[in-house]
């Protein structure tokens, strides 16, 4: 018996074509994984950088983006909002967002307060919390987003004491009518004596390990479509001299 090699035009133009994607899209998750490896670093040596000191003057979600920072201001009390499904340890619960009025200006930053627990089964009843009077100095994290929750059904809209999903800065400037930095600040140290706001933030979530198995996963559609190609031609082949 001879083995020998079939040559087929249109598989061969398949499995050029798989191999080429696999490899493509394979190249294109290893570049976002070292991306997100590069923001994990910049992450590391902001973390020890001192504060950013925050004023009227707007400042982009890149130049601030995983960066501490420190503002000054007063609180708008009658603007809080609540982001629903937030649970942490198990426990249901929303992350507090109120308005900060920049001292000195009219410029505000979405301050996140911190979590508080939801009352079992009374959707609409909002926790208890305490806001400071006049003048505060907040320090924190910057943050681009708050994270995005699934969204079932018409979103509600933003006024003082929702029960939201999701918020932007833009969508909140919108609604308030105030001009808001580009980004929210996560609260950071430990809340007043008797605050139910608990400010156990999660850490900045990279997925830097799913880029990573994607790429692993079309490389591995590439040399299994290259091996297919190559095993089903021998087969072939052999079955003809039969």
């Amino acid at each position: 018996m001879r083995i020998r090699f079939r040559f087929r035009a249109i598989p061969f133009v398949a499995t050029g074509l798989l191999v080429a994607l696999g490899i493509s899209l394979g190249r294109w998750q290893d570049g976002r994984a070292a991306e997100k490896i590069g923001l994990q670093q910049t992450i590391t040596a902001r973390a020890g950088a001192a504060p950013l000191v925050l004023g009227a003057t707007p400042r982009t979600p890149a130049q601030v983006e995983l960066r501490p920072v420190s503002v000054s201001g007063t609180f708008v009390r009658d603007w809080p909002l609540f982001l629903n499904n937030r649970p942490q340890e198990g426990k249901a619960g929303f992350y507090l967002l109120m308005p900060l009025r920049i001292e000195g200006s009219d410029m505000h930053v979405l301050v996140a307060r911190g979590w508080l627990p939801r009352y079992t089964g009374q959707y609409d009843r909002l926790p208890e919390f305490d806001t400071p009077a006049g003048t505060v100095t907040v320090t924190g994290l910057a943050r681009p987003s708050m994270g995005k929750v699934m969204q079932l059904g018409t979103a509600a809209p933003v006024a003082p004491k929702a029960i939201l999903q999701n918020l932007t800065p833009a969508e909140f400037a919108q609604a308030s009518k105030l001009a808001v930095q580009p980004f929210f600040i996560e609260q950071s140290g430990p809340a007043p004596a008797g605050d139910k706001l608990v400010r156990n933030w999660p850490a900045p979530s990279l997925n830097v390990e799913k880029h990573q198995g994607y790429a692993f996963q079309w490389y591995a559609l590439a040399v299994m479509a290259l091996l297919f190609f190559v095993i089903t031609g021998f087969q072939r082949g052999t079955k003809q001299n039969d």
